[in-house]
């Protein structure tokens, strides 16, 4: 199992970037939830950049989809192919918005 990582950069305008890298499950994504929770509500944009993402199971998607209940977020690939395909088959990728090499879109 590849261990995941978690790093936060910010900026003045209150966006701050989560990459992730690594493979997420259950047992690993207690790291992931604990930091975006950390920013508090001075985070008016948050981004999760997902490109490094190895394997993210459903705990993974779940704390995402809580996040973006939560606050601003887009994701920021591209979708690595597991990932896309958890998105995909749970229906949750409608929900999020992509922003994919520094490119918005929807």
């Amino acid at each position: 199992m590849e261990s995941p990582t978690v790093t936060v950069r910010s900026d003045a305008y209150g966006v701050y970037v989560v990459s992730c890298a690594g493979e997420f499950d259950q047992d690993t994504v207690g790291e992931f939830g604990a930091t975006c929770d950390s920013l508090g509500a001075g985070a008016k944009l948050l981004v999760l950049d997902v490109k490094d993402v190895a394997f993210a199971d459903s705990s993974f998607l779940n704390t995402m989809i809580r996040l973006r209940n939560t606050r601003p977020l887009v994701l920021e690939g591209p979708l690595p192919d597991q990932l896309h395909r958890l998105l995909t088959l749970t229906g949750a990728l409608e929900v999020f918005e992509m922003r994919d090499n520094g490119a918005q879109v929807h």
